[in-house]
């Protein structure tokens, strides 16, 4: 048996057909599988879609971002990037050129969304990365990435409750969150 190293890791990950139906993200050379969303997951990302205006900023979702220096290419439940720096082509999309990644908390994801994830938006330089938690009912607005790899981490983080408007200064706009959902019977973890 043969040891794979990050490098080995990515080439593996990028080569990989995950059956329909299967996320497939690669998050510091670990190779994570999620079935498809709930509902109410689905449901908050096409509301946040919504109040974005297409005129002015592209909204993708399962699009894979690069992280440079980092064996990861998450893929955000939706990635917001000004509609002028989109490229023409490529599966990769380089973290330099995004404005906002939105990830929504599932029962599984917790731990990756809300230390992991964070940790490597922060590394990619994302200025916002918002986390809607349907479980506690908030939404986790982190901006002011600083640090490198690990270390990588945002310097201001702003809780606002479900049903308060978020302000989105880098978008220039104020998230209403009056229609998010919640999951029903789920305990409420201690993140953030």
């Amino acid at each position: 048996m043969t040891a794979v190293d990050e490098r080995g890791m990515t080439k593996y990950f990028e080569e990989l057909e995950p059956p329909e139906g299967v996320r497939v993200e690669l998050l510091r050379g670990e190779i994570v599988m999620m079935a498809s969303p709930d509902l109410v997951h689905n449901m908050i990302v096409e509301d946040v879609l919504d109040q974005i205006p297409r005129k002015r900023w592209s909204r993708l979702q399962t699009q894979d971002i690069d992280i440079p220096d980092e064996a990861s290419e998450p893929v955000p439940d939706l990635v917001v990037l000004e509609r002028a720096a989109r490229p023409a082509s490529g599966s990769l999309l380089p973290s330099s050129l995004v404005t906002m990644v939105v990830e929504v908390v599932s029962r599984t994801s917790i731990q990756r969304d809300y230390e992991i994830k964070r940790s490597i938006y922060a590394a990619g330089k994302v200025p916002v990365y918002l986390i809607v938690d349907p479980i506690m009912a908030q939404c986790v607005l982190l901006t002011r990435p600083v640090g490198r790899r690990d270390d990588a981490d945002y310097q201001r983080q702003q809780v606002t409750k479900f049903g308060a408007p978020l302000p989105l200064e880098e978008l220039g706009l104020e998230l209403d969150t009056t229609e998010f959902g919640t999951f029903p019977g789920v305990k409420p973890h201690r993140y953030p």
